[in-house]
């Protein structure tokens, strides 16, 4: 009877451990199947991410198109753009002040042409020349400045985007880019606390020019009337704005007081070489730092003497330079200053304003006509509305 107990016994204490045994044995294949799956999900995760990775690497790099930049330059400055030894120096004796000797002047003067200018090409990812730009200029707190402070926002931008399409189809090989050109940091006839003759828009001003160029897929320039600051003060006040893709600057020099030391609006300003270098240098740093498209840096001119030493002026693969022709009047006028003031010193692009109300005093006949304005040679490629 103990010997059948015994046998009993050992028969569960058998069964419970072969039972065990199984479930361990279970456990284990389970667990190294799915070790086995993890382990594979892994290497195919990481053969996945190895090939994009390969794939990444061999993707081409953009690149600037060379052969349309060099074809737009042309069409810009047009073939049989050449302007004369001879002619150079007259409109050098006109608009200096300066006397030129008629023994200096070649008897069969050699044709020089000055266009397209020479500069360095611009980093991929640059606006000029491969679009015109169509701005308008002003600033909200003012009627008097321009058309941004002369309407409500929408109906501004629905006039805006009726003169993008007059351009395109004035020159459909070129597309065109809305900007807003806003005054952000605006001459003073009051000297105000710190003495220098301008005044700062706050943040939010600026903003509301960012966002309404954002509602036209555009961009922005920030001008600056410096008055009596420098652009070393001012340049840098508005970095962090200087550091987004879409923002560019505009420099007015007839509001640069810092050589003559007047008040603005007293006498025209002017602004060097070594200045507009010095601007071109700082956005050029923030590109580099910034990972940035090129920059457009705007200098306004009507007069010789705004832009001193304009020959010296250096375009960079990171900023491009637009000479931009500022002064109202009648047609007539307005195609004699950009020709002796803007087209015999050539930098890189050149601009052209145009007054909605300035222009149409008498005695003028009218506001130039895109067609006219895309006869000049060379054909200005920012257009700017005020």
């Amino acid at each position: 009877m103990k010997k059948k107990s015994d046998f009993l016994r050992n028969r569960t204490t058998i069964i419970v451990v072969s039972f065990f045994a199984f479930l361990t044995l279970a456990l284990f294949i389970l667990d190294y199947t799915s070790l086995f799956s993890t382990k594979y999900d892994s290497i195919a995760d990481a053969k996945e991410k190895t090939e994009n990775k390969v794939e990444a690497k061999v993707e081409p790099k953009k690149l600037l198109d060379f052969a349309d930049y060099d074809q737009r330059m042309l069409a810009l400055a047009t073939a049989s753009s050449t302007i004369s030894v001879e002619i150079l120096a007259d409109v050098s004796a006109t608009t200096t002040g300066t006397s030129t000797a008629s023994s200096t002047v070649p008897s069969k003067p050699k044709k020089v042409p000055l266009w397209p200018a020479k500069a360095v090409y611009p980093n991929v990812d640059a606006i000029l020349p491969f679009k015109r730009i169509v701005a308008y200029y002003g600033n909200f707190l003012s009627t008097k400045m321009g058309v941004l402070g002369q309407y409500p926002a929408p109906e501004m931008l629905t006039k805006l985007k009726a003169e993008v399409k007059k351009w395109e189809a004035a020159d459909p090989t070129t597309p065109v880019m809305p900007a807003i050109d806003y005054i952000a940091v605006t001459a003073q006839g009051s000297a105000g606390a710190d003495g220098k003759y301008r005044a700062r828009m706050s943040d939010e001003q600026i903003d509301k020019a960012i966002d309404l160029a954002g509602q036209v897929n555009g961009i922005v320039f920030l001008e600056i009337q410096a008055g009596l600051s420098t652009l070393s003060s001012e340049i840098p006040a508005l970095e962090k704005y200087l550091k987004m893709p879409q923002v560019h600057l505009a420099l007015d020099p007839e509001f640069y007081m810092q050589r003559s030391g007047s008040a603005p609006g007293r006498v025209i300003g002017t602004m060097d070489a070594s200045d507009v270098n010095w601007a071109a240098n700082y956005l050029a740093n923030l590109v580099r730092e910034n990972n940035l498209p090129p920059k457009i840096l705007i200098v306004h001119r009507f007069t010789s003497a705004m832009v001193t030493n304009a020959e010296n002026i250096k375009p960079l693969s990171e900023v491009q330079i637009i000479m931009d022709m500022d002064g109202w009047g009648s047609p007539a006028r307005k195609n004699t200053t950009y020709t002796k003031i803007v087209a015999t010193e050539p930098v890189q692009f050149t601009g052209f304003k145009l007054f909605y109300k300035n222009d149409i005093l008498p005695p003028s006949p009218g506001m130039m006509s895109m067609e006219e304005i895309l006869k000049l040679k060379p054909r200005p490629i920012f257009i700017q509305y005020q």
